[in-house]
């Protein structure tokens, strides 16, 4: 697949068959994921992958608990709804989790972070795979217990959590707004 296909189809997959991904493949896309470029060239990332079934269904669990708990500004009524329901799966059956991390004390954590799962969607893409950001696991992955059940090292902060697996359907085009652009100069 070209990059501008990957880009232009890239889209966020909820519907997740079982299929398990290959470990060769999970490779291949943190090897994309650490292409991108980083602040003064610090390639401050991990990555941890989760694919243990109990352990995904834990985290969706206590992620949820914890939203509830502090429920950020912008959720609707029925996001609040769903997080409610038991049997609501915030990583939407997908086989694995890839939750990319920082070293706590990066200035541009989030920034590095970012690029290298934007990079590892479009890779997830251009090999048939699914992604989604899930902003409902970013809070609770990053309290203690989070990172306990990430077995993140000390010193390191979870940012970027991303589900990856075969899509159960295509994922619909979904329309985008004309940009605003001003033109600065000649």
């Amino acid at each position: 697949m070209e990059l501008k296909d990957a880009l232009y189809s890239r889209r966020s997959v909820r519907e997740y068959a079982s299929t398990p991904v290959a470990e060769s493949l999970v490779r291949g896309l943190i090897d994309a994921a650490i292409q991108a470029p980083s602040a003064v060239n610090s390639q401050p990332w991990s990555f941890t992958v989760v694919q243990d079934r109990s352990l995904l269904a834990r985290i969706c669990t206590a992620s949820k608990a914890y939203v509830l708990e502090r429920p950020p500004g912008g959720l609707s009524a029925e996001h609040l709804r769903r997080l409610q329901d038991p049997a609501f799966d915030i990583f939407y059956g997908a086989p694995a989790l890839i939750v990319v991390s920082s070293v706590a004390e990066d200035r541009w954590a989030v920034e590095n972070c970012t690029l290298a799962a934007q990079n590892l969607m479009l890779a997830a893409c251009a090999t048939g795979l699914g992604s989604c950001w899930i902003g409902f696991a970013q809070g609770w992955l990053a309290s203690e217990p989070g990172k306990a059940a990430l077995e993140l090292p000390a010193g390191r902060v979870p940012v970027a959590p991303l589900i990856v697996g075969y899509p159960r359907s295509p994922a619909a085009a979904v329309p985008r707004r004309a940009p605003a652009i001003r033109w600065l100069g000649p």
